[in-house]
């Protein structure tokens, strides 16, 4: 009887001990699958933003070049307007004042246009 009672606390205290193991199983298993989807979470808003980026980044490209091509055809045009200009102003009996200075004035203006059409294009988006 006494090996009975030593077998039956033997098996109680095993059946205490492998209850507290399957709590600190479940509450690791908790743990891993909250953590596991804490980090898929975390997955998909890095894979958000890198695309994200990747759409802003192709955005400006393609804004950039077609400022490159504006600034092109700005540049045309104001060799354009220069050449027509002195011609001009080559046949012309008109004088100009000794005190303005013709490329800082053209060049002043070409500023000025570029700044006008970035304005207007910002302001537009």
């Amino acid at each position: 009887m006494a090996r009975k009672n030593k077998e039956n606390k033997n098996m109680a205290l095993s059946a205490v001990l492998r209850d507290e193991g399957d709590s600190s199983e479940d509450d690791y298993r908790r743990k891993r699958d909250k953590n596991n989807q804490a980090v898929k979470r975390s997955r998909v808003k890095s894979r958000m933003r890198t695309q994200q980026t990747l759409q802003r980044v192709n955005q400006l490209k393609t804004e950039n070049d077609m400022l490159e091509e504006k600034i092109k055809l700005l540049s045309k045009e104001l060799g354009f307007l220069k050449e027509l200009f002195m011609a001009q102003a080559g046949t012309s009996q008109i004088e100009l004042p000794k005190s303005v200075d013709l490329k800082t004035l053209l060049s002043d203006t070409t500023s000025d246009i570029l700044d006008n059409d970035l304005t207007k294009s910002q302001s537009s988006s």
